[in-house]
């Protein structure tokens, strides 16, 4: 049964019923098409990074640097409590969220009309009553629209199909075993009319073909195929396990899911740790079972390149080879295009096999625990890399092959066993999955980040074998570990363009009025100039400002979106750096800004 509401009112009833919400159009007039997924309406925000290239670049620009001093609030609306990490998504003045799961009960799904959060209709999904036992089993980052459809992925391991236009259910499909702790906290992205999940498994010693990014026909929900991520003994890449148990083998496709490459026909997707997230407890008591230099553990901590017609593999390429510290890249990768010169004084490992001053597609990804990888788009072919935020010795990769792109770490910063303190290894969540962005027309990639590292200490009898404790880097100025880079993507030269104290769990946006949105913890919602980091509006809302700014425009009216909450992403670390800070957590809303009239 389907609940709807409306304000003072609880209906139940088999069908959606949809406000006199003025903006608010039948969504079937005009349904998604591929077409306009590749080429979406610069009014609308129809993927978790608007395109496929994750560039996060609006060309909207009725806000821009002349006159973004005059925002102020359009609305807001509060939303249930819990963990808090979706980005909205818009389509002809209607917005789509999804709630946290409400005292682990249901969980909703809204349409609100974007000119003032009125309510279009809602979904309500009930929860199992055992669900609460399986932690952050009820977060989502991302949902998905096609045709006349929006996707999201459910708690109790389902892929759900809703009208556009009125919330009803079209199909349900089931995708997973929640009840061996499989989630789904990364939702659905739509491409080449399939609909493209990946789980977060754990570890388990049958827990093996949890660990799987699948794709469902969009109109049927029927499963089209599935790319079970650690290689099994038979597979390519099996033999890179050492003498690990099949069913044991664990690594999940977790974070923000990836991009697509229609010209290739490709989805990009990454891939974190390996579990337990210490080589000594993975491998009862033998750290160096495994290799310390890729390929070990495959397809773990690697960038994959599946067909997206028959989800076969066409590269891959592994950042962190047998991660010992819980470090790794499972976010999106950007794709873009650019002439290779990337300046040795800047960047670290450079392929000398590549000529200088070719243009060349690309996809560029930032690991959760930094470092910053360059690889062809099309063949994966390591073009080059460097340390991020900084190159400290300390850094967790110790050397890359500049030639293969083979990457090693140190054999000093593994721990062994017997209560074994590892002073410091970098870096501990420079980012998370709050999105970057790229501005084409700057041929620059910004990336926020935090320059702390940790310390960590052996404790095997814990579930991952390990407790960390996070530090602001040695040496970093603690009133300026936070910050925002901008990174030339030709030279791989960095401008810090702004750098602050507070830390952020917010994403960053970039459009065409010249500007740079981005919030922090500390409830500050800014607009900066994005070649030399000038904070030229600022905003106080309501709570921590969560991986979610966007923007669009209804009627040629142009909209500021944030999300206020709490996520999981080392949001309690961050709180304990910096201690003298009172941050609002667990205050869940949106906010939308427009200019004066």
């Amino acid at each position: 049964m389907i609940k709807l509401s409306v304000p003072g009112l609880l209906l139940f009833v088999s069908s959606m019923l949809v406000t006199g919400a003025s903006h608010a159009q039948s969504v079937n007039e005009n349904s998604v098409t591929q077409e306009m997924l590749l080429n979406p309406d610069p009014a609308d925000w129809l993927l978790f990074n608007r395109t496929y290239d994750n560039h996060r670049f609006s060309p909207l620009d009725e806000v821009n640097k002349n006159n973004v001093d005059q925002l102020k609030m359009a609305w807001s609306r509060g939303m249930s409590p819990g963990t808090q990490e979706i980005i909205p998504l818009v389509h002809q003045g209607v917005m789509f969220i999804i709630h946290p799961a409400y005292e682990d009960d249901y969980i909703l799904v809204q349409a609100l009309d974007a000119t003032n959060g009125d309510l279009v209709w809602e979904y309500r999904r009930d929860i199992a009553d055992d669900i609460s036992e399986y932690a952050s089993i009820t977060r989502n980052r991302v949902m998905s629209i096609y045709q006349d459809k929006l996707y999201y992925s459910t708690p109790d391991g389902y892929i759900v199909a809703l009208g556009v236009d009125n919330g009803e259910l079209h199909w349900e499909a089931k995708e997973h075993d929640y009840t061996k702790g499989t989630k789904n906290t990364t939702g659905p992205m739509v491409a080449g009319g399939k609909v493209i999940t990946g789980r977060n498994c754990e570890y388990g010693e049958d827990n093996r073909e949890e660990c799987f990014i699948a794709a469902h026909d969009a109109m049927s929900g029927d499963e089209v195929w599935r790319f079970i991520v650690p290689a099994g003994p038979d597979d390519p890449g099996g033999d890179t396990w050492g003498d690990k148990s099949a069913g044991s083998r664990t690594c999940s496709p977790w974070g923000l899911p990836g991009g697509y490459n229609h010209e290739q026909n490709l989805i990009y997707w990454m891939v974190g740790n390996s579990s337990p997230h210490t080589r000594y407890k993975r491998y009862h008591g033998n750290p160096f079972a495994i290799p310390l230099s890729s390929p070990t553990e495959l397809y773990c901590n690697s960038t994959l390149a599946l067909d997206v017609n028959t989800g076969e593999l066409a590269w891959y390429y592994q950042h962190l080879p047998g991660d010992d510290w819980d470090y790794d890249p499972a976010h999106e990768q950007i794709r873009f295009t650019s002439a290779f010169n990337p300046d040795p004084e800047s960047v670290k490992w450079i392929n000398p096999n590549i000529p200088r001053g070719v243009e060349r597609e690309m996809v560029v990804g930032a690991g959760e625990s930094g470092g910053l990888w360059v690889l062809d788009a099309i063949t994966g072919e390591f073009l080059w890399a460097m340390p991020f935020p900084f190159d400290d010795p300390d850094f967790y990769i110790a050397d890359i092959d500049i030639e293969s792109g083979q990457t090693s770490i140190h054999r000093d910063k593994i721990l062994t066993g017997d209560d074994h303190v590892l002073e410091k290894i970098c870096f501990a969540n420079t980012r998370s999955y709050w999105p970057m962005a790229y501005d084409s027309g700057r041929n620059a990639l910004y990336i926020p980040y935090h320059d702390a590292c940790d310390k960590r200490r052996a404790a095997l009898m814990t579930g991952n074998g390990h407790i960390m404790q996070g530090f602001i880097r040695t040496g970093a100025d603690a009133d300026d570990w936070v910050g925002i880079a901008k990174i030339d993507m030709e030279t791989g030269k960095i401008d810090r363009i702004h750098t602050q104290r507070t830390p952020s769990n917010g994403a960053v946006l970039l459009t065409a009025g010249d500007l740079l949105f981005w919030g922090d913890m500390d409830r500050r919602l800014r607009a900066f100039d994005p070649d030399n980091g000038a904070v030229l509006w600022e905003s106080v809302v309501g709570g921590i400002i969560q991986n979610s700014t966007i923007t669009y425009a209804v009627d040629g009216k142009q909209y500021i979106a944030v999300l206020t909450g709490e996520g999981t992403g080392g949001t309690g670390s961050k709180v304990a750096l910096v201690p003298e800070m009172e941050f609002v957590r667990g205050h869940n809303a949106i906010y939308v800004f427009a200019l004066t009239e």
